[in-house]
């Protein structure tokens, strides 16, 4: 059975809703990802809904550039990214950090070594 998140930045200009489960989330040590703390979870682009502050965030890419990485301008978080799926559907990673009432500590955490890539 799939669960509604609801999430966002610190301020509250960027908000959203993802549909599914969390079951296990991505620790990456890539440049951006080690130095920011994300705990990712990846949704189908279908699964994700902006419900504000589009207008709210800027974008940053690097390396391939193949992710979106949107953050907010006035806050500074990035609380989600979007781009393609290896198979090359749509989707969207969420930070579960920026989930509300989401109990971190009970996430099983799988690291990723994103150096690589």
């Amino acid at each position: 059975m799939m669960h509604t998140y609801v999430g966002g930045c610190q301020c509250g200009k960027v908000r959203y809703e993802m549909s599914g489960e969390i079951g296990e989330v991505i620790a990456c040590n890539c440049s951006r990802c080690g130095k920011l703390g994300t705990l990712l979870t990846f949704v189908p682009a279908e699964n994700f809904k902006l419900l504000s502050g589009e207008d709210a965030t800027t974008l940053y890419k690097f390396n391939k550039g193949i992710i979106q990485h949107r953050f907010c301008t006035t806050c500074g978080v990035e609380s989600f990214a979007n781009g393609k799926a290896p198979n090359g559907a749509e989707m969207v990673a969420v930070n579960v950090r920026c989930l509300d009432d989401i109990d971190l500590d009970s996430l099983n955490v799988k690291k990723f070594d994103g150096k690589k890539y």
